[in-house]
């Protein structure tokens, strides 16, 4: 607002010429609503139906102030509200076809707040700009083609307010190309009602993030781009062949116009669209949580495990039993978990209102729920490798298997990710379920899938590095997996339950409390997943239960860092920040730390607790990938893998320390060397190769090829000497070290 009040504040000032004039004026109002609509984005994207509300409290009080000095208003004739149903329905129309509809609530408040934007939009314009052309007109011709210009900077101006999360530039895209086709309609605050109402329902602001990466942009893309041709093509139609135009709006035949319209859209959103409300969801914590710190002095594993599964779940029962009961005769939807002692609950905000009355209610969070899409997977360009990548070598572990014998046999590895490709060459005959089927060893809560299944291709990769033929670290344990994050964006709900699977695994269709197996569990977690609060809904706590409960329970539980780094205190997100779990910050072929890792101190929760707790390669990591294909990527995610991976081998060398968290800990962190690197270049070795090849010789790479300098750099405040420290913890994995002092434990 500032950037686009700077020249055109001024301007509305010393320009002479009152049709130019008002030009500015009228963009100096759309400014306003710009700056009053800031106030909103102080809010997280997550708390998508309070934005838009407050949104639509904003937007019909600047209304009331516009209208004040704007001139009286005469309602368009029958004919002109019609014909300009009808065109916002058919600029609706792509909208409709690609994007899904959220809550009832969500679609009462968006279509509530698109009809009030529609209206102050002609109102902004009536304030200035058309009683000056009423003065000083140019012909009839002209005055249409720059009252399109003026009300499409008008629209731009105000999309760029509008909504939340990246929608806005969907908005800004299509909306400015509507200008010509709503004012030759003669009502054009209903175009542009319309016209805004359908991106505002059908788009998912969930997965409009950038972050999300989800393939719904693309879709949304689409969408704006026909919606910008369509508004051109009818602002032509209405603007330059008047005679026609004239004829559609004549009162009979524009009724049987915006039928039509009307009629069209319905066959679209039946045909093409995804029928059906979906709705974000609540994630409700319930005040008393479980202790099952009895359950430690246990000795025998299997029973251990067993008494904290019994000791959650009777928990939970007993304590959520009055709620479920209030919410049954709400008839309101509910997902109760034991890991945590929480609901999700299908609801919004009025029923989160009467949620925050209940006195057993510790706090209620947002659990966005993405909206429906077509899913396709995903392929890497890489072929199967012939011997061990780097990656591999670097932490030692090929020396494991050469000198121990010891390749992580005996150990079931947990992967909590997008899902796996359960037939790829590297991982299929490891797969625990490969001759029993997927009852106990794979669970999608997400959409239900009855067998492994990776789409995204990030839990491929991950449980590649863990086990995988020739690219993992123990390619002799077995795994079982679950689907937390299948499209990129998680939510508290589906992260937890995962983490419950993998404690205590059921069969397809199976209820977690009555059918949990802890025999069947998992041994070793791998968790290349954060769930920032903005977006996900998680809080800095909300997931400390649950991993007390599962070191208490003898699983040993890794998480990667994040890549929000190289400044400190970037580890932000659970279940990274936890002191029960294992944290790993990623470094290159080279040992430099990656400038995207995460370091700490932990501040999210104020702990101040120092984390990462070690380190491994995650730069240009090669690994098993969708489509039997392989794939090379960058991340913590990739990092987190390498450790998952040497902690199933100790285990495997001892089996005596399995499910001793404590101990085996120690070991793995006294086992690391120390971290004594720089900070990695922007761009990897891989990447520097590529542009290289791409660039040409002409073109040196050298500047990519030098360290990054950020003078903010956690390393650079950090001393090294310090175990641990907030750039690498302990120092880097040695999964050879750390097996040979497994080997003599006792």
């Amino acid at each position: 607002a500032a950037l686009l009040a700077l020249p055109i504040l001024p301007l509305s000032i010393v320009w002479r010429t009152p049709r130019i004039r008002a030009q500015f004026h009228t963009w100096l109002w759309a400014i306003g609503y710009l700056v009053c609509m800031g106030a909103t984005r102080l809010l997280p994207p997550v708390e998508s139906q309070l934005l838009l509300l407050l949104q639509l409290a904003v937007t019909v009080v600047y209304l009331w102030l516009a209208r004040r000095y704007a001139p009286q208003q005469t309602a368009g004739a029958a004919s002109a509200r019609l014909i300009a149903l009808a065109v916002g329905l058919i600029l609706a129309l792509p909208w409709v076809a690609v994007g899904a509809l959220g809550s009832w609530l969500d679609t009462l408040l968006a279509a509530l707040l698109a009809l009030a934007w529609g209206a102050l939009a002609w109102t902004l314009l009536n304030i200035a700009w058309l009683p000056a052309l009423r003065v000083e007109t140019r012909g009839p011709r002209r005055d249409r083609l720059v009252s399109g210009l003026v009300a499409g900077v008008l629209l731009l101006i105000l999309a760029s307010g509008l909504s939340f999360n990246g929608v806005q530039l969907w908005l800004m895209v299509a909306l400015p190309a509507t200008a010509w086709a709503a004012l030759a309609s003669g009502a054009p605050g209903l175009v542009w009602g319309v016209a805004v109402a359908a991106p505002l329902l059908w788009i998912d602001s969930d997965a409009a993030t950038l972050l999300a990466s989800d393939s719904l942009l693309g879709d949304f893309a689409i969408a704006a781009v026909w919606t910008l041709l369509l508004g051109w093509a009818l602002g032509l139609l209405g603007s330059f062949a008047r005679a026609t135009w004239h004829r559609l709006v004549a009162r009979p035949l524009a009724g049987g116009l915006a039928v039509a319209a009307l009629g069209l859209a319905a066959v679209v959103y039946l045909t093409a669209g995804t029928p059906g409300f979906y709705g974000d969801r609540l994630f409700v914590i319930l005040t008393p949580q479980a202790d099952v710190s009895g359950a430690a002095q246990l000795l025998d594993l299997a029973t251990r495990r067993q008494a904290v599964h019994t000791t959650l779940v009777a928990h939970a029962r007993a304590t959520q039993a009055d709620l479920t009961a209030a919410l049954d005769r709400l008839g309101a939807g509910y997902t109760p978990y034991y890991l945590v002692n929480a609901l999700e609950v299908d609801g919004g905000l009025l029923l989160r209102l009467w949620l925050e009355t209940r006195p057993e209610i510790d706090r209620i969070l947002i659990s966005p729920e993405l909206r429906p899409d077509t899913l396709e997977a995903a392929e890497g360009d890489r072929d199967a490798p012939d011997v061990p990548p780097w990656n591999l070598d670097l932490i030692g572990a090929t020396r494991v298997w050469a000198d121990f014998g010891v390749r992580g046999q005996g150990v079931i590895i947990g992967q909590s990710d997008s899902g796996v490709e359960a037939d790829h060459p590297a991982l299929a005959d490891r797969y625990l379920g490969r001759t029993t089927g997927s009852d106990y060893h794979w669970f999608d809560p997400w959409y239900g899938a009855p067998a492994p299944v990776d789409y995204d291709g990030h839990g491929t990769h991950t449980l590649g590095t863990i086990l995988g033929k020739t690219v993992g670290v123990a390619p002799d344990a077995e795994w079982i997996a679950c689907a937390n994050l299948v499209r990129n964006l998680g939510n508290p709900a589906k992260y937890l339950a995962c983490m419950q699977f993998m404690l205590a695994p059921f069969p397809l269709g199976g209820d977690p409390f009555e059918d949990g197996d802890p025999s069947r569990g998992a041994n070793v977690l791998n968790n290349s997943w954060g769930c920032p609060t903005a977006y996900e809904g998680c809080d800095a706590l909300v997931f400390a239960p649950a991993v007390a409960a599962l070191r208490t329970a003898g699983v040993f539980v890794v998480a990667s860092a994040g890549n929000e780094g190289p400044r400190c205190a970037t580890i932000a997100d659970p279940i990274a920040t936890y002191d029960e779990v294992t944290t790993v910050g990623a470094v290159d072929r080279r040992g430099n730390l990656a400038p995207f890792s995460s370091t700490g101190p932990v501040m999210a929760d104020g702990s101040g607790r120092i984390k990462p707790d070690i380190a491994a390669p995650g730069v240009d990591i090669l690994s098993a990938f969708p489509n039997h294909s392989y794939y090379v990527a960058s991340g913590t995610s990739m990092a987190g893998p390498h450790v998952a991976g040497v902690v199933a081998l100790m285990w495997s060398a001892n089996p005596a320390l399995v499910g001793d968290v404590a101990a085996t800990e120690a070991l793995l962190l006294e086992a690391a060397h120390p971290f004594t690197g720089t900070l990695a270049p922007p761009v990897s070795e891989e990447e520097q190769a590529v542009m290289a090849e791409t660039l040409g010789a002409d073109n040196p790479v050298d500047r990519w090829l030098t360290p990054a300098s950020d003078p903010q750099a956690c390393l650079y405040q950090t001393d090294l000497d310090t175990l641990p420290n907030n750039v690498a913890g302990y120092g880097v994995v040695d999964a050879y070290r750390a097996v040979e002092l497994a080997r003599s434990a006792r």
